[in-house]
Protein backbone atom coordinates (compact mmCIF):
# COMPACT_ATOMS: atom_id res chain seq x y z
CA UNK A 1 0.00 0.00 0.00
CA UNK A 2 1.27 3.41 -1.09
CA UNK A 3 1.86 6.86 1.49
CA UNK A 4 -1.22 8.02 -0.54
CA UNK A 5 -3.17 4.85 -0.35
CA UNK A 6 -2.57 4.52 3.55
CA UNK A 7 -3.07 8.45 3.89
CA UNK A 8 -6.50 8.20 2.16
CA UNK A 9 -7.67 4.84 4.11
CA UNK A 10 -6.73 7.33 6.91
CA UNK A 11 -9.29 9.71 6.21
CA UNK A 12 -11.87 7.84 5.23
CA UNK A 13 -11.37 5.38 8.67
CA UNK A 14 -12.74 8.94 10.35
CA UNK A 15 -14.94 9.76 8.03
CA UNK A 16 -16.58 6.41 8.71
CA UNK A 17 -16.97 7.17 12.38
CA UNK A 18 -18.51 10.93 11.68
CA UNK A 19 -21.01 9.62 9.27
CA UNK A 20 -22.46 6.72 11.59
CA UNK A 21 -26.20 8.03 12.19
CA UNK A 22 -25.54 11.14 11.18
CA UNK A 23 -28.45 13.19 9.80
CA UNK A 24 -26.89 16.49 9.00
CA UNK A 25 -23.29 17.04 8.31
CA UNK A 26 -22.50 20.12 6.51
CA UNK A 27 -20.60 19.52 4.42
CA UNK A 28 -18.65 15.77 4.36
CA UNK A 29 -16.12 17.47 1.64
CA UNK A 30 -15.20 20.17 3.90
CA UNK A 31 -14.55 17.92 6.77
CA UNK A 32 -12.09 15.97 4.74
CA UNK A 33 -10.15 18.45 4.22
CA UNK A 34 -10.04 19.51 8.13
CA UNK A 35 -9.41 15.29 8.53
CA UNK A 36 -6.42 15.72 6.41
CA UNK A 37 -5.17 18.95 7.47
CA UNK A 38 -5.27 17.56 11.18
CA UNK A 39 -3.29 14.31 10.44
CA UNK A 40 -0.59 15.94 8.31
CA UNK A 41 -0.10 18.94 10.88
CA UNK A 42 -0.57 16.27 13.70
CA UNK A 43 -3.16 18.88 15.57
CA UNK A 44 -6.49 16.98 16.76
CA UNK A 45 -9.36 19.03 15.60
CA UNK A 46 -11.70 20.67 18.27
CA UNK A 47 -15.31 19.08 18.77
CA UNK A 48 -17.87 21.42 20.16
CA UNK A 49 -20.90 20.08 22.16
CA UNK A 50 -22.92 21.78 24.30
CA UNK A 51 -25.27 20.66 27.61
CA UNK A 52 -28.10 22.59 28.98
CA UNK A 53 -28.21 21.74 32.76
CA UNK A 54 -32.12 22.37 32.49
CA UNK A 55 -32.52 19.44 34.45
CA UNK A 56 -31.14 17.27 37.17
CA UNK A 57 -30.59 14.19 35.17
CA UNK A 58 -29.62 12.87 31.34
CA UNK A 59 -31.19 10.05 29.78
CA UNK A 60 -29.46 7.72 27.27
CA UNK A 61 -30.76 9.90 24.09
CA UNK A 62 -28.65 12.56 25.90
CA UNK A 63 -25.62 9.53 25.16
CA UNK A 64 -26.08 9.35 21.29
CA UNK A 65 -23.85 12.30 20.44
CA UNK A 66 -21.56 12.38 23.67
CA UNK A 67 -20.75 8.24 22.46
CA UNK A 68 -19.77 9.33 18.64
CA UNK A 69 -17.33 12.02 20.54
CA UNK A 70 -15.86 9.29 23.27
CA UNK A 71 -15.27 7.45 19.61
CA UNK A 72 -13.41 10.25 18.04
CA UNK A 73 -11.69 10.94 21.53
CA UNK A 74 -10.47 7.79 21.91
CA UNK A 75 -9.97 6.80 18.59
CA UNK A 76 -8.20 9.66 16.53
CA UNK A 77 -7.34 11.71 19.53
CA UNK A 78 -9.43 14.92 18.64
CA UNK A 79 -10.22 17.26 21.68
CA UNK A 80 -13.81 17.51 22.60
CA UNK A 81 -14.62 20.74 23.89
CA UNK A 82 -18.11 20.10 25.90
CA UNK A 83 -19.93 23.71 26.50
CA UNK A 84 -21.91 23.22 29.87
CA UNK A 85 -24.48 26.00 29.42
CA UNK A 86 -24.99 27.37 32.39
CA UNK A 87 -25.73 30.84 30.95
CA UNK A 88 -28.01 29.49 27.73
CA UNK A 89 -30.23 27.25 30.54
CA UNK A 90 -31.56 30.49 32.02
CA UNK A 91 -32.39 31.72 28.69
CA UNK A 92 -33.89 28.02 27.25
CA UNK A 93 -33.21 26.67 23.82
CA UNK A 94 -36.52 27.20 21.61
CA UNK A 95 -35.66 24.03 19.89
CA UNK A 96 -38.50 21.73 19.40
CA UNK A 97 -40.92 23.33 21.65
CA UNK A 98 -44.32 25.16 20.76
CA UNK A 99 -44.48 27.06 23.73
CA UNK A 100 -42.51 29.46 25.84
CA UNK A 101 -39.78 28.02 27.89
CA UNK A 102 -39.89 29.07 31.32
CA UNK A 103 -36.43 30.71 32.28
CA UNK A 104 -34.18 28.78 34.78
CA UNK A 105 -32.89 30.75 37.87
CA UNK A 106 -28.91 30.49 38.72
CA UNK A 107 -29.68 29.28 41.42
CA UNK A 108 -31.93 26.06 39.64
CA UNK A 109 -28.68 26.02 37.20
CA UNK A 110 -26.11 25.23 39.70
CA UNK A 111 -27.75 23.03 41.25
CA UNK A 112 -28.75 20.74 37.50
CA UNK A 113 -25.13 21.26 37.26
CA UNK A 114 -24.15 19.32 40.00
CA UNK A 115 -24.52 15.98 38.72
CA UNK A 116 -23.99 17.04 34.67
CA UNK A 117 -20.61 16.36 34.25
CA UNK A 118 -20.50 13.09 36.53
CA UNK A 119 -22.68 11.36 33.98
CA UNK A 120 -20.87 12.91 31.26
CA UNK A 121 -18.03 11.21 32.69
CA UNK A 122 -19.61 7.98 32.01
CA UNK A 123 -19.27 8.18 28.35
CA UNK A 124 -16.37 10.75 28.16
CA UNK A 125 -12.68 10.56 29.04
CA UNK A 126 -13.09 14.05 31.31
CA UNK A 127 -9.12 14.27 31.74
CA UNK A 128 -9.23 14.33 28.09
CA UNK A 129 -11.89 16.53 27.90
CA UNK A 130 -12.14 20.59 27.93
CA UNK A 131 -14.87 21.20 29.74
CA UNK A 132 -16.00 25.33 29.64
CA UNK A 133 -18.99 27.23 31.18
CA UNK A 134 -20.62 29.67 28.95
CA UNK A 135 -20.62 31.73 31.51
CA UNK A 136 -17.11 32.30 31.60
CA UNK A 137 -17.76 34.79 28.24
CA UNK A 138 -21.23 35.85 28.71
CA UNK A 139 -21.23 36.76 32.49
CA UNK A 140 -18.44 39.98 31.76
CA UNK A 141 -20.87 41.51 29.23
CA UNK A 142 -21.85 44.61 29.19
CA UNK A 143 -25.08 45.62 28.01
CA UNK A 144 -23.30 47.21 24.93
CA UNK A 145 -21.73 44.07 24.20
CA UNK A 146 -25.48 42.70 24.26
CA UNK A 147 -26.37 44.81 21.34
CA UNK A 148 -23.77 44.31 19.42
CA UNK A 149 -24.11 40.54 19.48
CA UNK A 150 -27.71 41.07 18.55
CA UNK A 151 -27.09 43.29 15.14
CA UNK A 152 -25.23 39.95 13.82
CA UNK A 153 -28.47 38.43 12.82
CA UNK A 154 -31.88 40.06 12.00
CA UNK A 155 -35.31 39.23 12.89
CA UNK A 156 -35.82 38.08 9.21
CA UNK A 157 -32.81 35.61 9.59
CA UNK A 158 -33.92 34.56 12.89
CA UNK A 159 -37.85 33.71 11.85
CA UNK A 160 -36.60 31.36 9.49
CA UNK A 161 -36.35 28.67 11.94
CA UNK A 162 -39.03 26.31 11.89
CA UNK A 163 -40.17 26.48 15.37
CA UNK A 164 -40.55 30.13 15.39
CA UNK A 165 -42.65 29.83 12.39
CA UNK A 166 -44.84 27.20 13.61
CA UNK A 167 -45.48 29.29 16.66
CA UNK A 168 -46.37 32.29 14.93
CA UNK A 169 -48.66 30.80 12.57
CA UNK A 170 -50.41 29.23 16.12
CA UNK A 171 -50.38 32.52 17.07
CA UNK A 172 -48.14 31.27 20.29
CA UNK A 173 -46.27 33.95 22.52
CA UNK A 174 -41.83 34.20 21.71
CA UNK A 175 -40.20 35.91 24.08
CA UNK A 176 -37.39 37.81 22.84
CA UNK A 177 -35.18 36.74 24.95
CA UNK A 178 -35.73 33.38 22.76
CA UNK A 179 -33.94 34.94 19.78
CA UNK A 180 -30.83 35.20 21.94
CA UNK A 181 -30.55 31.79 22.30
CA UNK A 182 -29.43 31.21 18.95
CA UNK A 183 -27.14 33.75 19.37
CA UNK A 184 -25.27 32.64 22.39
CA UNK A 185 -24.73 29.23 21.21
CA UNK A 186 -23.30 30.58 17.89
CA UNK A 187 -21.00 32.73 20.36
CA UNK A 188 -19.91 29.62 22.21
CA UNK A 189 -18.06 28.46 18.65
CA UNK A 190 -16.53 31.88 18.72
CA UNK A 191 -15.22 31.51 21.74
CA UNK A 192 -13.91 28.66 21.73
CA UNK A 193 -13.02 28.38 17.67
CA UNK A 194 -14.80 25.21 17.18
CA UNK A 195 -14.00 23.20 13.85
CA UNK A 196 -17.04 20.91 14.19
CA UNK A 197 -20.41 21.17 16.33
CA UNK A 198 -22.37 17.98 17.07
CA UNK A 199 -26.28 18.46 18.69
CA UNK A 200 -29.47 16.62 17.58
CA UNK A 201 -31.73 17.66 14.47
CA UNK A 202 -33.84 19.82 16.36
CA UNK A 203 -30.44 22.20 16.74
CA UNK A 204 -29.44 22.56 12.81
CA UNK A 205 -30.49 26.39 12.86
CA UNK A 206 -28.34 26.89 15.81
CA UNK A 207 -25.40 24.99 14.34
CA UNK A 208 -25.27 26.98 11.34
CA UNK A 209 -25.69 30.36 12.89
CA UNK A 210 -22.45 29.36 14.61
CA UNK A 211 -21.08 29.16 11.30
CA UNK A 212 -22.36 32.57 10.43
CA UNK A 213 -20.64 34.34 13.50
CA UNK A 214 -17.28 32.84 13.00
CA UNK A 215 -17.19 34.15 9.66
CA UNK A 216 -18.37 37.49 10.81
CA UNK A 217 -15.28 36.94 13.84
CA UNK A 218 -12.84 36.05 10.58
CA UNK A 219 -12.36 32.17 11.74
CA UNK A 220 -13.08 29.48 9.43
CA UNK A 221 -16.69 28.33 9.97
CA UNK A 222 -17.45 25.09 11.81
CA UNK A 223 -18.61 21.89 10.56
CA UNK A 224 -21.85 21.04 11.49
CA UNK A 225 -23.11 17.71 12.23
CA UNK A 226 -26.83 16.23 13.59
CA UNK A 227 -27.60 13.05 15.32
CA UNK A 228 -31.48 12.16 15.58
CA UNK A 229 -33.29 11.96 18.59
CA UNK A 230 -34.42 8.59 19.66
CA UNK A 231 -38.14 7.16 20.97
CA UNK A 232 -39.21 6.53 24.21
CA UNK A 233 -40.67 3.86 25.83
CA UNK A 234 -44.09 5.12 24.72
CA UNK A 235 -43.04 5.79 20.75
CA UNK A 236 -42.95 9.78 21.46
CA UNK A 237 -39.57 11.49 21.12
CA UNK A 238 -37.06 10.63 24.81
CA UNK A 239 -37.91 12.85 27.42
CA UNK A 240 -37.89 12.90 30.78
CA UNK A 241 -41.06 15.52 30.87
CA UNK A 242 -42.43 12.51 28.67
CA UNK A 243 -42.10 9.86 31.47
CA UNK A 244 -40.33 7.55 28.77
CA UNK A 245 -36.87 7.84 29.74
CA UNK A 246 -33.91 5.84 30.52
CA UNK A 247 -31.13 8.16 32.83
CA UNK A 248 -28.08 7.43 32.56
CA UNK A 249 -27.93 7.01 36.24
CA UNK A 250 -30.51 4.02 36.34
CA UNK A 251 -29.73 0.51 37.44
CA UNK A 252 -28.50 -1.77 35.33
CA UNK A 253 -31.51 -4.16 36.22
CA UNK A 254 -33.33 -1.03 35.40
CA UNK A 255 -31.98 -0.30 32.09
CA UNK A 256 -31.61 -3.69 30.72
CA UNK A 257 -35.87 -3.71 31.94
CA UNK A 258 -37.01 -0.89 30.44
CA UNK A 259 -34.83 -1.56 27.50
CA UNK A 260 -37.00 -4.64 26.95
CA UNK A 261 -40.13 -2.86 26.63
CA UNK A 262 -39.21 -0.65 24.03
CA UNK A 263 -41.10 -1.14 19.96
CA UNK A 264 -39.67 -3.89 18.27
CA UNK A 265 -39.80 -0.72 14.83
CA UNK A 266 -37.45 0.69 16.70
CA UNK A 267 -34.49 -1.01 17.34
CA UNK A 268 -32.73 -0.65 14.48
CA UNK A 269 -31.72 2.64 15.07
CA UNK A 270 -31.27 2.10 18.94
CA UNK A 271 -28.55 -0.32 17.96
CA UNK A 272 -27.60 2.18 15.19
CA UNK A 273 -26.95 5.24 17.87
CA UNK A 274 -26.84 3.26 21.28
CA UNK A 275 -24.39 0.92 20.78
CA UNK A 276 -21.30 -0.10 18.17
CA UNK A 277 -21.99 -3.47 17.06
CA UNK A 278 -20.73 -3.62 12.97
CA UNK A 279 -23.54 -3.15 10.54
CA UNK A 280 -23.81 -6.70 8.76
CA UNK A 281 -24.19 -7.96 12.40
CA UNK A 282 -26.98 -5.44 13.02
CA UNK A 283 -28.52 -6.47 9.96
CA UNK A 284 -28.64 -10.41 11.06
CA UNK A 285 -29.98 -9.78 14.60
CA UNK A 286 -33.25 -7.53 13.03
CA UNK A 287 -33.52 -10.04 10.14
CA UNK A 288 -33.96 -12.79 12.94
CA UNK A 289 -36.28 -13.26 16.00
CA UNK A 290 -37.01 -9.67 17.79
CA UNK A 291 -37.03 -11.23 21.01
CA UNK A 292 -33.30 -12.32 20.40
CA UNK A 293 -32.49 -9.09 18.93
CA UNK A 294 -34.09 -7.13 21.96
CA UNK A 295 -32.09 -9.40 24.00
CA UNK A 296 -28.78 -8.16 22.40
CA UNK A 297 -29.80 -4.48 22.62
CA UNK A 298 -30.65 -4.01 26.13
CA UNK A 299 -27.76 -6.57 26.90
CA UNK A 300 -25.10 -4.11 25.31
CA UNK A 301 -26.81 -0.77 26.75
CA UNK A 302 -26.59 -2.34 30.31
CA UNK A 303 -22.87 -3.55 29.76
CA UNK A 304 -22.28 -0.04 28.29
CA UNK A 305 -22.94 1.32 31.70
CA UNK A 306 -22.88 -1.30 34.05
CA UNK A 307 -20.26 -4.02 32.67
CA UNK A 308 -20.94 -7.49 31.28
CA UNK A 309 -21.47 -9.17 34.54
CA UNK A 310 -24.12 -6.82 35.84
CA UNK A 311 -25.79 -6.81 32.19
CA UNK A 312 -25.89 -10.47 32.61
CA UNK A 313 -27.24 -10.65 35.81
CA UNK A 314 -30.19 -8.34 34.71
CA UNK A 315 -30.59 -10.31 31.64
CA UNK A 316 -31.02 -13.28 33.94
CA UNK A 317 -33.42 -11.64 36.44
CA UNK A 318 -35.56 -9.98 33.70
CA UNK A 319 -36.36 -13.83 32.33
CA UNK A 320 -36.89 -15.05 36.17
CA UNK A 321 -39.48 -12.43 36.71
CA UNK A 322 -40.93 -11.81 33.70
CA UNK A 323 -40.62 -14.87 30.57
CA UNK A 324 -40.79 -17.36 33.69
CA UNK A 325 -43.37 -15.27 35.38
CA UNK A 326 -41.22 -15.96 38.68
CA UNK A 327 -40.95 -13.65 42.14
CA UNK A 328 -37.44 -11.75 42.09
CA UNK A 329 -34.91 -12.72 44.32
CA UNK A 330 -33.97 -9.36 45.93
CA UNK A 331 -38.24 -8.71 46.45
CA UNK A 332 -38.03 -5.92 48.49
CA UNK A 333 -40.35 -5.91 51.85
CA UNK A 334 -41.89 -2.84 53.55
CA UNK A 335 -44.11 -2.35 56.61
CA UNK A 336 -47.69 -1.48 56.61
CA UNK A 337 -47.86 2.33 55.21
CA UNK A 338 -49.83 4.33 57.74
CA UNK A 339 -51.65 4.15 60.72
CA UNK A 340 -54.91 2.69 60.08
CA UNK A 341 -55.65 -0.86 59.98
CA UNK A 342 -57.13 -0.70 56.55
CA UNK A 343 -57.15 0.48 53.36
CA UNK A 344 -58.33 1.06 50.13
CA UNK A 345 -56.35 -0.70 47.17
CA UNK A 346 -55.51 2.48 45.39
CA UNK A 347 -54.48 4.21 48.21
CA UNK A 348 -52.21 1.09 49.77
CA UNK A 349 -50.20 0.60 46.08
CA UNK A 350 -49.36 4.44 46.23
CA UNK A 351 -48.32 4.12 49.65
CA UNK A 352 -46.43 1.57 49.02
CA UNK A 353 -44.59 2.99 45.79
CA UNK A 354 -45.72 0.94 43.48
CA UNK A 355 -47.55 3.67 41.29
CA UNK A 356 -47.54 7.39 41.42
CA UNK A 357 -50.65 8.12 42.48
CA UNK A 358 -53.95 6.62 43.34
CA UNK A 359 -55.56 7.56 39.62
CA UNK A 360 -52.52 5.41 38.55
CA UNK A 361 -53.56 2.51 40.74
CA UNK A 362 -56.83 2.63 39.79
CA UNK A 363 -56.24 2.40 35.81
CA UNK A 364 -53.39 -0.67 36.31
CA UNK A 365 -56.04 -2.32 38.50
CA UNK A 366 -59.00 -2.01 36.10
CA UNK A 367 -56.46 -3.19 33.55
CA UNK A 368 -55.90 -6.51 35.63
CA UNK A 369 -52.61 -5.88 36.29
CA UNK A 370 -52.31 -6.29 40.24
CA UNK A 371 -52.57 -9.09 42.05
CA UNK A 372 -52.24 -10.00 45.90
CA UNK A 373 -50.49 -13.05 46.70
CA UNK A 374 -50.94 -14.59 43.53
CA UNK A 375 -54.45 -13.82 42.62
CA UNK A 376 -55.79 -10.65 40.19
CA UNK A 377 -57.74 -8.01 42.16
CA UNK A 378 -60.11 -5.96 39.72
CA UNK A 379 -61.74 -3.27 42.44
CA UNK A 380 -59.54 -0.41 43.03
CA UNK A 381 -61.62 0.55 45.87
CA UNK A 382 -61.56 -2.81 47.85
CA UNK A 383 -61.04 -2.57 51.30
CA UNK A 384 -57.53 -4.18 51.95
CA UNK A 385 -56.71 -4.88 55.62
CA UNK A 386 -53.43 -5.39 57.58
CA UNK A 387 -52.44 -8.31 57.12
CA UNK A 388 -51.78 -11.30 59.47
CA UNK A 389 -49.38 -12.90 57.31
CA UNK A 390 -46.73 -11.60 54.73
CA UNK A 391 -48.89 -10.11 51.90
CA UNK A 392 -47.20 -10.39 48.56
CA UNK A 393 -48.14 -7.74 46.14
CA UNK A 394 -47.58 -7.51 42.41
CA UNK A 395 -47.71 -4.50 40.05
CA UNK A 396 -47.77 -5.32 36.57
CA UNK A 397 -45.07 -8.20 35.38
CA UNK A 398 -41.82 -6.02 37.35
CA UNK A 399 -43.07 -4.38 40.57
CA UNK A 400 -43.43 -6.55 43.55
CA UNK A 401 -43.41 -5.64 47.42
CA UNK A 402 -44.15 -8.06 50.36
CA UNK A 403 -45.72 -6.65 53.55
CA UNK A 404 -44.04 -7.68 56.60
CA UNK A 405 -46.62 -8.26 59.09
Amino acid sequence: MTPDTQHSKAIEEQLDVFRRGAVDLIDERELGLRIERSITSGTPLRIKFGMDPSSADLHIGHSIPLMKLRDLQQQFGHTIVLIVGDATAMVGDPSGRNKLRPQLSREQVEQNLLTYTDQAAKILDMERTEVRRNSEWFDPMSFEDVLKLTARMTVAQMIERDTFQERMKAQEPIGIHEFLYPLMQGWDSVQVQADLEFGGTDQLFNLLVGRRLQEQSGQTPQICLTTPLINGLDGRKMSKSYGNAIGLTASARDMYFESMRIDDEVMASWFMLLTRIPQAEMDALLAGHPRAAKVRLASEVTAFYHGADAASEAGSAFDREVRDKQVPDDLPEKDWPGETDALPLANLLRDLGLTQSTSEARRVVGQGGVRLDGEVVRDPMQSIQRPAAPLLVQVGKRRFTRIKI
